[in-house]
């Protein structure tokens, strides 16, 4: 189902997902109340019958011509596909129907068709990125010349702007593909079996025959019908009822938001909704930015973020000394979940080279376990990544910046750093905490572009000169070369390098942001070189620095009492409270904030996995039991200039106090 949005002068339409549960159903002809076990049950009954018409549609045409077909958009008469897969597929002859005499309506024939066809359409980028490896095939597969490189990425439809990292995977899968057959394969068809089907629902194919959605007056509640069957396998239209089942929005529904129609997916005895909905938004220009936000990625502190101005004479000054957002603790539980789990597929992988029957209990016990470990990690990764995306947008909205520049960082493998290192940068949810932020900002119309990452933690952001990296004056016995130097006399800037990254990227966005494309496949903005002369003028101007105030005297001191407070009370304390007041309660009872649990106060590093040991380091973000706001660390955005506070003593490090 889609509906027209009116839209304003300045404004542009932006499409959320809500997540929500269906937790009971009423059959509207008979008025019996569907429990969630129920009703799940009813759903994955008609995900099953979708799932097999799209299986045999899918497997029927896993072919080049097939795809490629269906992919150009034109059918063999030369007339142009319609953009809904379904009525693509209709119009090519590609039917479906269930097996079995199940009978179905067709409606639900539509929402097979309409996934098939999205599955076969997604093929096409494979297999043109697979058909350029294959006709440009290295004489070493695991180190190609520069020649090669540019060969292969030639061959590929838009492979200049591809990232390298996709390329050597690809390799990798035909090489172990050579290595298993002996030859090479002739295309992504014979190297891929037929992608596997996910069992759900895509009401959005159906018309108001098959569901109808309606929103209740208050807004916070929708009214979802559609058609269920009542038996794994109908034999006839009797065996579909209508049930309507509500559902709560949650609050980040605007109220004037268009709702569409959305897709089930049964899982685990329960049925999660995923609702589309589309509202007006302020539209994000590519350019015209005075304001922006630079935001540099990293490992010890994730996120390295502040702003910068462009003045009206072209020059470049940074607003303030920046924030950062810091995750170690939940990178350190992320990498016990990760070493668990690794042990766990390890005993998985040990009981199935020793097939024996008689493991085949422990074996169920393990692969539950594993799957409940795997749902953690990635359930921890989604949290992380839309904190340090509220937290990016937050600062760019206190800051009042138009646009947000990250770098581009797909290409980034991990490799040749180490054990350690390499399994912390290919842990890391870069990509989850840029879709978020995306997400996000258009909300507030702001742009998010991503710019060429090169030389930004290298090059001096106020004189472009290599930098020399030592260890901070501040921590030297920590491990590293954090602190960046600049050698030229009349520059001498120094600094964290992640504080001098994000002052680079943020200048190299406001310098080069005439060149900001937006990509047609995928609608995100992105500047794709760097112009030696537009790098030239992408730096930070000092600004000069604020004289200390006047402390001198301007009035009478104030008298002073010769009667101190006394330190112990005259008279017994009032008997302890109930709740907690304002009062001193009776007794030697502490008042501060009340205690973490048992398990926070454990020595518990980035590897530890068992019992305290005696290290002096205790680390309290990395405790566990603390809970995830305790192990994400944040700079608060200042949504508004902080008023002086007279009586506090302005001294030698006043001008620091931010």
């Amino acid at each position: 189902m889609s509906r027209k949005l009116p839209l304003g002068k300045g404004e542009a339409a932006r499409t959320g997902c809500a997540r929500a549960l269906l937790r009971s159903g009423v059959v509207e002809r008979t008025g019996e109340i569907l429990t969630p076990v129920v009703l799940a049950e009813r759903v994955g009954w008609c995900a099953d019958l979708v799932a097999g018409m799209v299986d045999a549609v899918t497997s029927g045409h896993w072919n080049a011509t097939a795809v490629e077909t269906l992919a150009s958009g034109v059918d063999a008469g030369g007339r142009r596909l319609p953009s809904q897969a379904w009525m693509a597929l209709r119009r090519l002859g590609w039917g479906a129907a269930p097996i079995g005499g199940v009978k179905v309506n067709d409606r639900i024939v539509r929402m097979a068709q309409e996934q098939a066809g999205r599955v076969l359409r997604s093929a096409r980028w494979r297999a043109e990125v697979i058909s350029g490896i294959l006709a440009t095939w290295p004489v070493d597969p695991d180190r190609r010349t520069p020649t090669e490189w540019k060969q292969a990425r030639a061959a590929i439809p838009g492979g200049e702007d591809l990232p390298s990292g996709v390329i050597r995977s690809r390799t990798r899968q035909i090489a172990a593909y050579a290595r298993k057959n002996g030859r090479l394969p002739a295309n992504v068809f014979e190297l891929e079996p037929s992608p596997g089907t996910a069992r759900m629902l895509l009401l959005a194919a159906c018309d108001g025959q098959q569901a109808t959605i309606e929103r209740s007056r208050d807004g916070r509640r929708v009214l979802l019908r559609l058609q269920l069957p009542v038996r794994p396998d109908p034999r006839g239209y009797a065996d579909w009822t209508w049930v309507a089942c509500p559902l709560a929005l949650p609050p980040t529904v605007p109220a004037h938001a268009v709702l569409h129609l959305p897709t089930l997916r049964p899982s685990a005895g329960k049925v999660h909704a995923d609702l589309a909905y589309t509202h007006p938004v302020p539209k994000a220009e590519t350019s015209g930015h005075t304001v922006a936000l630079g935001v540099d990625w990293g490992l010890n502190t994730l996120l390295s973020a502040g702003s910068a101005r462009l003045h009206p004479d072209g020059r470049i000054t940074a607003l303030g000394t920046g924030a950062q957002f810091r995750a170690a603790g939940v990178l350190a539980r992320q990498h016990r979940l990760r070493r668990t789990s690794e042990q766990l597929h390890a005993k998985l992988g040990h009981y199935a080279r020793l097939a024996d029957p008689s493991l085949d209990g422990k074996t169920q016990v393990l692969a539950e376990e594993a799957r409940r470990v795997s749902q953690r990690r990635s359930n921890l990764n989604d949290a992380l990544a839309r904190a340090a995306a509220r937290w990016t947008v937050d600062q760019a909205v206190a800051a009042g910046a138009t646009v947000i520049y990250l770098e581009d960082l797909r290409s980034l493998e991990a490799g040749g750093m180490g054990r350690t290192l390499n399994t912390r940068l290919s842990q890391t949810v870069r990509g989850q905490i840029a879709q978020w932020t995306r997400h996000l900002a258009a909300e507030t119309g702001i742009a998010v572009v991503t710019v060429p990452p090169r030389d930004t933690s290298r090059h001096c952001p106020h004189c472009l000169t290599p930098l020399r990296h030592r260890k901070a004056p501040d921590r030297p016995t920590a491990p590293g070369w954090k602190w960046a130097l600049c050698p030229r006399p009349d520059c001498g800037w120094q600094g964290d390098r992640d504080q001098g990254a994000w002052r680079r990227i943020a200048a190299r966005g406001l310098a080069h942001q005439t060149k900001t494309v937006t990509d047609r496949t995928t609608g995100r903005m992105v500047i794709r070189t760097v112009v030696d002369r537009l790098e030239a003028s992408a730096v930070i101007t000092a600004t000069s620095k604020t004289s200390r105030p006047d402390r001198s005297k301007t009035g009478p001191t104030r008298p002073r009492t010769h009667r101190p407070v006394p330190r112990r009370r005259g008279i017994p304390s009032s008997t302890r409270p109930s709740g907690r007041v304002g009062k001193r309660p009776e007794g030697h009872v502490p008042t501060d904030r009340p205690r973490l649990p048992r398990a926070a106060h454990r020595h518990q590093d980035v590897i530890t996995t068992s019992s305290p040991t005696a290290r002096r380091h205790r680390p309290r973000g990395a405790a566990l039991g603390a809970g995830f706001h305790l192990h994400a660390h944040a700079s608060p955005p200042r949504w508004t200039p902080p008023e002086p506070d007279l009586t506090v003593r302005a001294g030698r490090w006043a001008g620091q106090r931010r």
